[in-house]
């Protein structure tokens, strides 16, 4: 979809559809609808009525006059306006659009209780998100899409402010939309060099730095945990390294340094351990955390942040085979912790161990988050709609909520109780890389704090929302892309 801006009235703009939004119960029209009103002859004031439209958030209607549609989005009270309620408010009438087969869309900036910026970057986020389709293996596409946004906003006294809003808003999703894809795509058409090839490509398109490691080299850097999962399969296994500079300098200790870790398991069986069929069936989604990290490493450029970013990534499958690390084996991690293999269904955390003790020791960041679909306990814990956030540091979990409620993917903060720790211990090892079933989720957590060091760091428990099995306001189902927007969010915070 192409979006543009245009500073005319909403019935100015030359469209097959344009969508206004309406607050709940109340009476006089706003101003964009009411001159669509008085171009229609006061068919969409009597079309409203006659269908008793409440304005409730999410709700929809439509209306033909004068050769195009006219879609009113609902926007609930007034005053309990959030930029989330303008994202469903704009996915749920682009939507509309596109199923009455309109090509072209105009949209007011939805709403009048938020800033400009806030409001035009959630009306493209919601328009572009919520008409998201993966089509790559449909022989039959789909006939209906909308292939332009126009925005308007009349007013010039906000036209800075609603250009900036458009351009984070079709940023962030296009960021996101890259992350679907990758997730959505089958085990068999992305390995861990085709993974890596996505980095390769995304470094040489937004002039980021990359560096990719095969086994040998991730071998003399010491990466014990991560080869071990990747020894049953025959894919090879790569560690991708990005580097988002800002103003394309050199990597500098003048700066802000922030590493962002995604767990890469292009497909997991389990292992040895080798999970259900059922358990098996969704596992191409095991890379949601790269997904999410390469579409963030891909939008810093143009959204150009003053930090300095690092993506991580250690891909590889979890297959199991001959050479397959069994239960019961010992892996050595990158920073020397010795770990007994309790379960080799647990590889996430053993691959995010090495990935974190190279943004300690190889990238030293002064920040770490990792993104990872790490365990089911947290899905029972929070259930499919809700990432579980863990941190060493008091600041930055504050400082991820507050970025996570602002991009409105949910999410909740879950003890470190160290305590716990004691479930980790090992008879032959440093550690063992499981627990028992109860507090799984945090013990998870537990472990990686462990290869985080002194180093501030968060978690970010995704198991849950990474892929959605029915559609939800903002996607349809499959993956969704979570996290980063979240993560972008924190990153243009700073």
């Amino acid at each position: 979809m192409k979006v543009a801006i245009a500073s005319k009235r909403l019935d100015e703009v030359v469209a097959d559809a344009v969508l206004a939004g309406l607050y709940a119960d109340e009476k006089k029209l706003p101003d964009g609808l009411a001159r669509l009103d008085r171009a229609s002859g006061g068919q969409v004031r009597r079309v409203l009525e006659a269908e008793q439209f409440k304005a409730k958030a999410g709700q929809v209607t439509h209306l033909h006059a004068n050769g195009r549609r006219i879609v009113v989005a609902g926007l609930g009270p007034r005053a309990e306006t959030t930029a989330e309620v303008l994202r469903r408010a704009a996915a749920a009438g682009a939507r509309r659009a596109r199923d009455l087969g309109a090509r072209a869309l105009a949209a007011e900036v939805l709403g009048d209780r938020l800033p400009a910026r806030q409001r035009a970057q959630a009306l493209v986020e919601g328009a572009l998100l919520g008409t998201y389709g993966f089509e790559r293996y449909r022989r039959e596409k789909a006939e209906r899409a909308v292939g332009a946004l126009t925005v308007v906003e009349p007013d010039a006294r906000r036209a800075r402010d609603v250009a900036d809003g458009v351009h984070r808003g079709e940023t962030f999703a296009r960021a996101t939309a890259l992350a679907r894809d990758l997730v959505n795509t089958p085990a068999k058409d992305l390995s861990p060099t085709d993974l890596a090839r996505v980095a390769v490509r995304l470094a040489k398109e937004q002039r980021l730095a990359v560096r990719v490691y095969d086994r040998a080299e991730c071998r003399r850097l010491g990466m014990g945990a991560f080869l071990g999962v990747a020894a049953g399969s025959a894919e090879p296994p790569k560690f991708v390294h990005l580097t988002y500079s800002p103003g394309g300098r050199p990597a500098g200790r003048a700066r802000k340094r922030i590493a962002l870790v995604g767990k890469g398991v292009t497909f997991d069986s389990g292992g040895l351990d080798l999970k259900t069929s059922e358990g098996m069936l969704r596992m191409k989604y095991d890379m949601a955390g790269a997904a999410a990290v390469l579409g963030i490493m891909g939008a810093l450029p143009a959204l150009r942040p003053p930090v300095e970013v690092h993506g991580l990534i250690a891909a590889t499958e979890n297959m199991p085979s001959g050479s397959a690390t069994r239960p019961g084996d010992v892996l050595r991690a990158m920073n020397g912790t010795t770990i007994e293999v309790g379960n080799t269904d647990a590889e996430g955390r053993l691959t995010l161990a090495d990935a974190l003790c190279y943004a300690v020791r190889r990238v030293e960041a002064d920040e770490i988050v990792d993104v990872a679909t790490l365990t089911g306990a947290c899905v029972v814990a929070l259930g499919p709609l809700c990432a579980g956030l863990m941190a060493n540091d008091a600041a930055l979990a504050g400082r991820l909520l507050r970025a996570a409620e602002a991009a409105g993917e949910p999410c909740w903060q879950l003890p470190l109780i160290d305590e716990y720790k004691e479930h980790l211990k090992s008879e032959v090892a440093d550690l063992n890389n499981v627990g028992p079933r109860g507090g799984g989720a945090i013990t998870a957590g537990l472990f990686l704090k462990e290869f985080a060091g002194a180093t501030r760091w968060a978690h970010l428990d995704v198991a849950g929302p990474a892929f959605t099995e029915k559609d939800l306001p903002l996607a349809p189902k499959g993956a969704t892309g979570v996290a980063v927007r979240t993560l972008l969010t924190y990153l243009t915070a700073e």
